[in-house]
């Protein structure tokens, strides 16, 4: 396989979950990556992985230096930038409206919205300058939470309906040179995890949620692994396979759009 041969991507969020299975596949379609990781343990795993196509850089998505200085390794590594995949993200858990202490849920809204929106944001604006001369591409992951409730809370519902307007926007701004779309997966099993603010910062997705609860509210009734997203991204990345889509948001929700999420999510009783 070979639909990526001869592109450079910038990942963030790619030390485990599915960032880790998009460089995996991306490596293997023929790609060279620069991830923007901030566990430095990851780092050193990916470097040790994938050695000559993979170059990691430390840091937080949340500082533009972090993101500025992974284009730059990417240019200075292998010459130029054609996809940006913004993928860095944490969770919260399902932490409700009135679950949620007045104090905690003004500092989740801090952070949730700086990793899952600003951290786009900035990494978008730090990668557009290559990307508009390599007339290259944007690629974003959402989350079944940009369509529908109950993926998540209130915040992190509210970041991944933002996160819908930044790709549309950007798709608008930077055309006709970069395309500008998204995958939003359906639950998996991942190092996924929630923000400081709340307490969750050691804890997995997989903490508060079964993969047999995951597989009973989908209708392809299976529990997906990461690695079966990842054939979206393929495709959008692909200058072969893509030339027509931008501002688009693929739904990889293994059918939830049927009828949406069906589950009891402790509603409120009056």
């Amino acid at each position: 396989m070979s639909r990526l041969a001869g592109q450079v991507v910038l990942l963030t969020g790619g030390g485990s979950g599915l960032g880790r299975a998009i460089v995996e596949r991306f490596v293997v379609e023929g790609a060279k990556l620069c991830v923007l990781e901030r566990s430095p343990d990851k780092v050193t795993q990916l470097q040790a992985d994938f050695p000559e196509v993979v170059v990691a850089v430390a840091g937080d998505v949340r500082s533009y230096a972090d993101n500025e200085l992974a284009v730059n390794t990417a240019l200075e590594t292998f010459g130029k930038l054609d996809v940006f995949i913004g993928n860095a993200g944490i969770w919260d858990h399902n932490a409700s409206l009135l679950g949620t202490e007045p104090a905690r849920l003004g500092k989740a809204y801090d952070e949730i919205f700086d990793v899952n929106v600003k951290g786009y944001l900035l990494g978008a604006r730090a990668a557009a300058p290559a990307l508009v001369a390599a007339e290259g591409s944007m690629i974003f992951t959402l989350s079944n939470a940009a369509f529908y409730p109950g993926g998540g809370g209130p915040v992190y519902t509210a970041a991944k309906h933002a996160a819908v307007g930044l790709v549309r926007q950007l798709a608008y701004e930077l055309a006709p040179k970069v395309r500008v779309n998204a995958v939003a997966p359906s639950g998996m099993a991942s190092d996924l995890r929630g923000p400081a603010a709340l307490g969750q910062e050691n804890m997995r997705i997989m903490e508060s949620r079964s993969p047999e609860a995951i597989r009973a509210i989908l209708p392809l009734q299976f529990f997906p692994a990461p690695e079966d997203f990842v054939g979206p991204y393929v495709m959008l990345a692909s200058r072969a396979d893509n030339r027509t889509l931008s501002g688009v948001l693929v739904n990889a929700d293994c059918g939830l759009g049927i009828r949406g999420i069906r589950h009891v999510a402790g509603g409120l009783a009056l």
